[in-house]
């Protein structure tokens, strides 16, 4: 039990070390599992497929459709966080368009947007603005939901006492209501950044002749589990760097509540 408690204790402490001990984990099972229970057509164990990391960069046409994947990546999350900041604002600070918008903006929200990829198809081509515009209905959603909640969490007294001091609409906006809703943003921007993730590249995997998700359709229909686990490596990899790029940003806005 003691021995016990000061694991826990430790882990606590130094949450690193249990982070990489879970990872340590999942990479041991995978290892056991392509090796012995599951076919190597369907899977292949980390060792290879990190050893063979060299042979999914030398495939004609991976680079460069890396490439492509993070522009339209940073262009689709760049126009994500544009519109979600500007409607969760209008949404969250007044309260007829709350009342008015907020069950619309859940009701889109809701429907699977995998059903709609076609009209994006249609009207934005097959190129890369489709991909584009389908990666920021992606990430706008969650953006919004998270705006809207952190303006809501701001205690009405913070707002009174600065109008009551005579600040300005921009001094209220720029001393009261960001700081406050700086949490909840970068919240909505790490879902939304997923999210963004998520739609770029299911419109490349269906639709594409360029990117990513054309060659993890390649590598999969070719049963290649190297190959595309090795890409699939890649692209957790590039979400966990942008993911650590928002943390930290968040952390900077944030220096004031510690």
């Amino acid at each position: 039990m003691i021995r016990h408690g000061f694991i826990l204790k430790f882990m606590g402490r130094h949450p690193r070390w249990s982070q990489l001990i879970v990872v340590l984990l999942f990479l041991v099972f995978w290892e056991l599992a392509a090796r012995f229970w599951v076919d190597k057509m369907f899977l292949s164990p980390p060792s290879r497929v990190y050893g063979e990391i060299g042979r999914v960069f030398s495939t004609r046409g991976v680079p460069e459709a890396l490439g492509i994947t993070l522009l339209e990546l940073g262009v689709a999350f760049t126009l994500a966080v544009m519109a979600g900041l500007v409607v969760g604002l209008a949404v969250g600070l007044g309260n007829f368009a709350r009342r008015s918008f907020m069950p619309i903006i859940l009701l889109l929200y809701g429907i699977p947007q995998i059903t709609i990829l076609p009209l994006f198809i249609l009207y934005f081509g097959i190129g890369a603005p489709s991909k584009i515009a389908f990666g920021v209905t992606h990430g706008f959603f969650p953006i919004v939901l998270a705006i809207v909640a952190g303006v809501q969490n701001l205690k009405p007294i913070l707002m009174t006492s600065a109008q009551s001091m005579g600040a300005s609409r921009w001094q209220i906006f720029r001393y009261v209501i960001l700081p406050h809703m700086i949490p909840t943003f970068f919240a909505g921007m790490r879902l939304g950044m997923t999210g963004v993730l998520l739609g770029v590249l299911l419109a490349e995997l269906y639709v594409s002749t360029a990117g990513i998700g054309q060659f993890t359709a390649i590598f999969t229909q070719s049963f290649d589990p190297t190959r595309l686990l090795g890409l699939i490596s890649i692209l957790a990899l590039m979400a966990m760097v942008l993911n650590e790029i928002v943390r930290r940003g968040e952390a900077h806005f944030s220096k004031w509540r510690n």
